[in-house]
């Protein structure tokens, strides 16, 4: 499955049919979330009782469509009703997996979305919709593959675009040649082992100051207020740029690194952990280290790139990956260090990838850590005295 996104121009009329398609789909989600929640707290020491599930609330909708006062909800779409359920079920379902926390209510600011399976069209340059009709769409893309489902969405900034899911046919991946460890970072944001830098674009630094004028501006405004709406309007365009800005860099980076290398290690990093310092958490966030790491998972996954992670408690900046020795006392302000067994003069980051390409390939193989070249395929013999040195970090 592959989903594009383009943006899409509704007029008035369609723009307030959007709007009520988004409170009845909002409305739902929030409506039935409060069900559930009472229904378990009635029935929590029912055995015999273990929940509503999704076939139990699409009963109830139906049966809430007929209720006095709530007519309203057939206006609108009523597969986008039932895919808002589908939506509710899918949070439970992660929760109870530990995949993510407890569904919340949805708020009618910020964004917005429903969704569409069946009965719309594409053609040309105008998107076809139930019960709205066509909607002007600029398709700068060419759509592949079968399109099975549309998502709306309204950003914060009052933009819109569509989102086609579409079953696409892939061709055979080709073998490519070499094997790649990347090390992530704040000062660079990313050094490979074959010592290639990427420098950190950091783009929230670059548009902070513009920020703080506009947030300054939205705060002396009254609330409620006409012109509180066109100041919030400028904040969330300006944050859009951000995200767009960081996005378009980690796509095009994910790509390069994907189409040149068969093999792409790197560390499993504690992001949510790593954010707990309250000194570095905004530098970490808009480094989107786990929004590349998804990238290069399914991106490599079309291409035949295999994207490997290692542990991340080994030891990658402090072990020297010449001959293996353990650095136990390395600083974090220390970028470059000297071997004191075999005399190499390391830096800190090239050195921390070359290490994450000889653990990776290690893993990946089944061998034992040692010497090795970057961009080989396979692992090098170490020596007992190196494999004694790897297992005492």
């Amino acid at each position: 499955m592959k989903t594009y996104k383009f943006r899409i121009y509704p007029n008035a009329v369609q723009r307030e049919w959007f709007a009520r398609q988004f409170g009845a789909c909002r409305f739902v989600y929030n409506h039935f979330l409060r069900a559930r929640i009472d229904y378990y707290a009635a029935h929590k020491d029912d055995p015999t009782k273990k929940g509503l599930t999704y076939h139990d609330t699409a009963l109830a909708l139906t049966q809430l469509k007929k209720a006095e006062g709530y007519e309203w909800l057939k206006e609108t779409n009523s597969q986008a009703l039932q895919h808002a359920l589908r939506d509710l079920d899918t949070a439970y379902n992660n929760f109870f997996n530990k995949r993510a926390q407890f569904p919340r209510f949805k708020s009618k600011r910020g964004e917005q979305a429903f969704h569409i399976p069946q009965f719309f069209k594409v053609d040309g340059n105008h998107l076809t919709l139930p019960k709205i009709g066509t909607v002007k769409m600029v398709v700068h893309r060419p759509i592949d593959g079968e399109i099975r489902n549309v998502t709306i969405r309204k950003t914060a900034s009052g933009r819109y675009f569509a989102m086609l899911a579409c079953r696409v046919e892939l061709p055979e991946p080709q073998p490519k040649q070499g094997e790649v460890g990347i090390d992530v970072g704040l000062k660079s944001f990313l050094v490979t082992s074959k010592g290639e830098v990427v420098e950190h674009p950091r783009h929230l630094l670059k548009a902070e100051k513009r920020l703080k004028r506009l947030q300054r501006s939205l705060s002396r405004r009254k609330k409620g207020s006409n012109n509180r709406e066109k100041a919030r309007l400028r904040v969330a365009r300006q944050h859009e740029k951000v995200a767009n800005a960081r996005q378009d860099f980690l796509h095009k980076l994910s790509r390069r690194l994907v189409d040149e290398n068969q093999v792409i290690y790197a560390e499993d990093l504690n992001v949510k952990g790593m954010l707990a310092n309250h000194h570095l958490a905004k530098r970490i966030a808009d480094s989107g280290w786990d929004e590349l790491f998804r990238q290069l998972t399914y991106k490599g996954a079309w291409y035949g790139t295999d994207f490997h992670q290692i542990h991340r408690f080994f030891p990658s900046s402090k072990r020297c990956h010449v001959c293996g020795f353990i650095y136990q006392n390395l600083r974090l302000s220390e970028r470059e260090w000297v071997c004191s067994e075999c005399g190499a003069t390391h830096d800190r980051d090239k050195n921390a990838a070359i290490n994450i390409e000889i653990f990776g390939c290690a893993e990946r193989t089944g061998g034992t850590p040692g010497t090795h070249t970057p961009g080989e395929s396979g692992v090098a013999r170490s020596s007992n005295q190196e494999a004694t040195r790897f297992s005492g970090w």
